[in-house]
């Protein structure tokens, strides 16, 4: 019986050996990949999370020299937080941040500036979208209505249609087109939620413009009508 189950234990044994002369090297190598591949995603988590730390303490120092109106300080940390954490939200926040303590400050093209490269560099497309959007409008103030309008030709984002189209209207009769920035108004109001307050300036720019928006156009009354 002994030497039954020695013959079966060497039969296993050599079985086991022959597997590992076959298969030996490619399971060490499938197992030193595994273990290179865990390691390495342990290694860019916590990379990831030690660029947000710091870009989050930095964009809180932009955010104090912003509150206390510091153009210049503001532009600096900026640029510093775009360089060292251009990946991170925070570098996002802060271009739109720093380009409106610049626009406030009379640096447009400063301004102009930071929302070209939020536009440009975002992972968001909300923050692109806000970017291009606020882009337009300095454009518009500057009067170049044709790079505005590509600006908002850009901001895409689900959810901004009516705030887009507001302001392509708002260029449209800067141009001296007032048909054509009536149907960008009233496909603006026609977007917006009904409770928005935002919408009652659009819907006032219709009425200056003798274009008073149609009431079975609004979204309060189609919700009505499918009660």
């Amino acid at each position: 019986m002994a030497s039954h189950l020695d013959l079966e234990e060497q039969e296993q044994l050599d079985s086991v050996k022959r597997f590992w002369s076959q298969y030996g090297n490619l399971v060490v190598g499938v197992l030193i990949v595994a273990l290179a591949s865990f390691s390495a995603w342990n290694g860019w988590n916590w990379w990831q999370r030690d660029q947000s730390v710091k870009a989050a303490a930095m964009f809180d120092e932009l955010s104090r020299a912003a509150q206390a109106g510091d153009a210049e300080r503001t532009g600096r940390i900026f640029t510093d937080l775009k360089d060292r954490y251009g990946r991170t939200a925070f570098a996002e926040q802060g271009g739109l941040l720093n380009a409106r303590v610049q626009a406030d400050a009379g640096q447009v093209d400063a301004a102009k500036a930071a929302l070209e490269w939020v536009g440009a560099n975002a992972t968001e497309m909300e923050y692109q979208t806000v970017a291009h959007l606020r882009l337009a409008g300095l454009l518009l103030d500057a009067k170049q209505y044709d790079e505005a309008l590509k600006q908002l030709q850009a901001a895409t984002a689900p959810g901004f249609e009516g705030l887009v189209d507001d302001r392509r209207g708002d260029v449209l009769f800067a141009q001296g087109k007032p048909d054509e920035a009536k149907a960008a108004y009233q496909k603006s109001w026609q977007a917006m939620d009904p409770k928005l307050d935002y919408r009652r300036l659009v819907e006032a720019k219709l009425v200056s413009l003798g274009s008073p928006p149609a009431a079975d156009g609004s979204k309060s009354a189609g919700a009505g009508d499918s009660k």
